[in-house]
């Protein structure tokens, strides 16, 4: 369990104390939360790959509903390209900002707060 000592308790809106992390821990956990998101958009791209794939199957397939089929998997691409542009912008804040690899020997990272 995560210490949560000297966290101020939010009495206001009654929220949960949030857990005290490392500075480098809190920069893990960025860079995984966006691994987390890229894994997801990936899914979806897959879905509507799968969504393709079945409608180009189906024996009553118009012009007309395959045109919708089409319209819909690319508005859902130029949705998940935008996203994959915030979690880009994401990643250059957090290697141009929070994170500077060591240059000595060890192997091991620094932060900005060193």
């Amino acid at each position: 369990m995560a210490d949560t000592t000297n966290c101020t308790h939010c009495v206001v809106c009654d929220c949960p104390a949030l857990p005290r992390v490392t500075f480098d821990q809190a920069v893990i956990d960025l860079m995984e939360s966006i691994a987390l998101q890229e894994s997801a958009l990936s899914h979806i791209l897959c879905a509507e790959s799968q969504k393709m794939k079945t409608a180009m199957g189906m024996e009553e397939l118009d012009l007309c509903k395959l045109l919708e089929v089409n319209d819909s998997a690319t508005n859902m691409v130029h949705a998940v390209a935008n996203l994959e542009m915030m979690l880009k912008d994401k990643l250059e804040f957090i290697s141009n900002n929070l994170y500077y690899p060591s240059t000595g020997e060890s192997g091991s990272a620094t932060s900005a707060q060193e």
